[in-house]
Order: C-alpha cells, then structure tokens, then sequence
C-alpha cells in the first residue's frame, strides 16, 4: 500500500495529505463509499455536522477492522451551534462512535464574524482531549490573525475552496507564514477537467486530468479531500504516487 504524506500539525499530530471528502453523501451510499475508501488506503475522514453523516462514518470505520488510532477523523461546528460548541462536540463523539476527533474545524465565521471567545471554547475543548487538533474553514489570513492575536493560539488549519483557476501564490505564503495548514476542497468541482493544457499534461504522464489536479495540489503542499461515490474514481483520486509533475508542468497549471 502506498505510502500517503502526512502534515505536521504540531502537539504530535500528523494529519495525511490525502482524505476522503464526504460532502452531499448520506446513508448506505456514504457508508458503503467510506469503508470502499478505507478499503482502498485513505486513512483520512472529512465530514462536518452540517453533512449528516457522521454515524455512517462511524459506523464504517467501525467495521473497517483498523484501529481507531489508524484513522484521522475530521468533522466541523456549523456557524450556527456557536453557542452550543460543547453540546455539537459531544453530539459528533456519539455519531461517530469514538471518544475524540483528530482535526475539529469552525465551519465558517459565526455570523460572520471570527469570535475569539469560539477559538477560545475550541482550544479548551482541544485540552480536554475530545479533539486533537483544532482549525478553521472558510476563513481570511485577516480573520485568522484576530484570532491568533486575542489568543495566541493559530489554528492548525484552514479549509478553503481551492482550484487550478483560485491559484494564489500570495495566500499560499500568508498561511505559510503563520505555520497554518491550507486543505483545499472542490479542487475537481471548479475545475475544468477538459482544459487543453491540463489534458496534455495528463496524457504524457497515462494519468486522468483528475490525477493531475490533485497531484498539482499536492506539489504545492495543500491537503486534498477529494470525493466521490464510484469504487473506480475513490480509488484513482488516490493512485497519485506513481508520477510527479516537472517544474515547467507546475508552471503551466499556475497559470491556467
């Protein structure tokens, strides 16, 4: 099996480069692509509260046969339970069927607005061990330096939207900067797969367009979630080891 690459989040958390997006996928169907993916090598699970999804995770990983400790777990507070952190915390544990989660994010700014007294709850929480590493998704460089300014603390990550037409070399570096971790989600929604440039590429190397994105992704050091219900493409959004991308090709893709 592949070896995946794992990020370094700090406080001896290793998070893997690669996981499995969950977004719009619920029951049989979101159970039987999770134990297809864990099945398949991702030992990485993306899912929120807002997806309801959450037992069917559980439940996969459950009857994976792997350890507990094998799998990274993340899920995400919707902005509205702002005020409930702790109850939604304790709700995601019981779906999921374990005592704690790897990676537990803010899902946007509550309200639009960053609530360092939120990113403080999300830090004690973090103490008391029901999750090991705490982020955010959705948010600014801006919104971010609030929160490391009203507690000192950064988050580990940050989710964002990322996509060869929302390549930014500048926000890649702000986060770098802060020693934040940038996933990128949607990366094959807004892009297009048939673009010329991203199809000869693909074709030198006997890959899919798809392979290539995410491969794009991953040279530029940016955790991929990728998903999808079909045990064909589950398994080829992971088969990205067996290439690399030259220097001129990544040059090529940043400016599509």
């Amino acid at each position: 099996m592949t070896e995946i690459p794992v990020v370094d989040l700090g406080r001896g958390v290793a998070m893997p480069m690669v996981g499995f997006g969950t977004w719009q996928m619920q029951g049989q169907q979101a159970y039987q692509a999770i134990r297809h993916a864990l099945q398949a090598g991702y030992r990485h699970i993306d899912t929120a509260t807002i997806y309801r999804n959450e037992d069917e995770v559980g439940r996969a990983i459950a009857g994976s046969g792997l350890d507990r400790s094998d799998v990274f777990v993340t899920t995400k507070l919707p902005p509205g339970s702002a005020g409930r952190a702790r109850a939604t915390i304790a709700e995601s544990l019981r779906a999921l069927g374990t005592d704690y989660v790897d990676l537990w994010l803010v899902h946007w700014p509550p309200r639009r607005r960053v609530s360092p007294r939120l990113w403080q709850e999300f830090l004690a929480i973090r103490a008391e061990g029901l999750c090991r590493a705490v982020g955010v998704s959705n948010y600014s460089v801006a919104e971010i330096d609030e929160l490391i300014e009203a507690t000192g603390e950064r988050p580990a990550v940050n989710q964002i939207p990322w996509s060869l037409s929302q390549y930014d070399p500048a926000l890649l570096a702000a986060h770098a900067e802060r020693g934040v971790a940038v996933e990128g989600y949607s990366s094959l929604k807004d892009t297009r797969l048939r673009d010329p440039v991203l199809a000869e590429i693909a074709k030198s190397h006997r890959v899919t367009p798809a392979q290539v994105v995410l491969r794009w992704q991953l040279e530029l050091g940016i955790i991929i979630i990728p998903k999808s219900a079909r045990p064909e493409r589950i398994e080829s959004n992971l088969d990205l080891f067996g290439f690399s991308l030259t220097a001129e090709e990544m040059a090529r893709l940043n400016q599509r």
